[in-house]
């Protein structure tokens, strides 16, 4: 039977969880292609260290990245190093190959995306990554091609489960936040260096990508605004709780009368929602569509088998283009080459409803000169309560506001946080 031979580059969680996935589905994927898929040879930095998983005797193992691109045998380059230049000198260099490349890698995506894009059909090949966002979640053909002749109008979802793990047990043991971090460092859901996960902006690189998916259009990655989780305490969770919320990191993106918002950034999610209870190191997308209406997709977003499966569907995606008479591979799921840049709403004009924490200290007139303040700059309250004890160097006064602009929000903020009553800095998330 006819083989289709991959070339690994990088053979870590992900490349190994495809070579295991290869060889306990192999008649299944035969039966669906008519051909087998092999892999022939693996890129690593170390040529002598012990693998996880043996992905066979007819496999050989190189670390020169030109000799894996240029391999005349291989007709797919599997991209699972991570990183940067590496990385991308690899997929430009499989592409003048002539080689079809799958990648995971969201952030070189998200930096270099319309460059690969480029490169890829001077070159008439296919660039597909469907494992870059959200793991094992169809996300990518979901929107590539599920929903293709859908307007989008809103996308919002849990894009990394490390931040999703930490607030999850954070919400329902109590922990703070630095215990729920060990944690998930110990389970191995953050890296030793957590800061791409627990500051946004693994979550931002995927936004990114899918806005080219879902919209046609470049969102430049520097342009998105980012608020990771760090700032959440248990008392915002409590708080939120006390409302009938959950927080949850969120990326969003939706259309406002023809321009984009988007960001990333914590958020309280009505506990009715399917969102508020995804819990653990899952993902979840939401997707809405001026036909379809509102589609949910919920998986593991990281792991060897779920993330492997994702790079399979890929390859296997590829591997019938390759036989079938599409002259230039669908690559982006859009006609318009090259991509525009979105028209961008200015995120001081983004309108939300505001969770507001001031610590203030407890005498007469703070709640009237809050209030003031607010009803100054346009932020109408819909909720507050005011909790401590007699003594309390800060009182926490929660507030909750009808829809208003962020403009508004910041106005309302940097004046109270300048007042003689205010003990620590406001804290403020968005709510869905």
């Amino acid at each position: 039977m006819e083989s289709i031979k991959l070339g690994l580059g990088g053979f870590g969680t992900v490349g190994s969880g495809l070579a295991k996935i290869l060889d306990m589905n192999a008649e299944r994927i035969e039966k669906r292609l008519g051909k087998r898929i092999e892999i022939k040879k693996v890129l690593v930095r170390d040529l002598n260290k012990k693998r996880a998983f043996d992905p066979g005797p007819g496999v050989s193992f190189t670390d020169d990245p030109h000799a894996l691109v240029s391999d005349p045998d291989i007709d797919i380059v599997v991209e699972l190093m991570g990183g940067l230049d590496t990385a991308k000198n690899l997929i430009l260099d499989a592409f003048e190959q002539k080689k079809h490349v799958v990648t995971a890698n969201k952030h070189l995506l998200a930096e270099h995306g319309l460059e690969l894009f480029q490169a890829a059909i001077d070159n008439n090949v296919g660039l597909m990554f469907e494992s870059s966002c959200a793991g094992g979640i169809p996300i990518v053909q979901t929107l590539k091609e599920s929903l293709a002749g859908d307007e989008i109008n809103k996308m919002l979802g849990i894009m990394n489960g490390t931040a999703n793990y930490i607030l999850s047990e954070m919400t329902t043991k109590g922990m703070d936040f630095e215990t729920a971090l060990a944690e998930a460092q110990d389970l191995g859901y953050a890296e030793a260096d957590p800061s791409f996960d627990i500051e946004g902006f693994d979550t931002a690189h995927k936004l990114c990508v899918l806005i080219r998916m879902a919209y046609g259009v470049d969102y430049p990655l520097n342009e998105i605004p980012v608020q990771g989780i760090t700032s959440v305490t248990p008392m915002d969770i409590q708080f939120a709780r006390e409302f009938g919320y959950r927080i949850k990191l969120l990326a969003h993106v939706m259309d406002v009368e023809g321009k984009l918002e988007a960001g990333v950034h914590p958020a309280l999610v009505p506990y009715t929602y399917l969102l508020a209870r995804v819990g653990g190191n899952y993902n979840a997308v939401r997707i809405e569509g001026n036909a379809v209406g509102p589609v949910m997709l919920h998986g593991q977003g990281a792991g060897d088998l779920p993330t492997g499966s994702a790079v399979l569907a890929d390859i296997m995606n590829l591997t019938r283009q390759m036989k079938g008479s599409c002259e230039l591979p669908d690559n982006t799921g859009f006609d318009n080459k090259p991509i525009e840049r979105a028209t961008i709403l200015p995120p001081e004009q983004s309108v939300s409803k505001y969770y507001f924490r001031f610590t203030v200290a407890d005498k007469t007139g703070v709640m009237a000169a809050i209030t003031q303040s607010m009803a100054q700059h346009g932020v109408s309250i819909a909720q507050a309560v005011q909790k401590g004890e007699a003594g309390m160097e800060g009182v926490p006064l929660v507030i909750i506001s009808h829809e208003t602009a962020a403009k508004n929000v910041d106005a309302v903020i940097n004046e109270i946080d300048a007042m003689d009553f205010t003990v620590e800095p406001c804290v403020k998330f968005r709510i869905l």
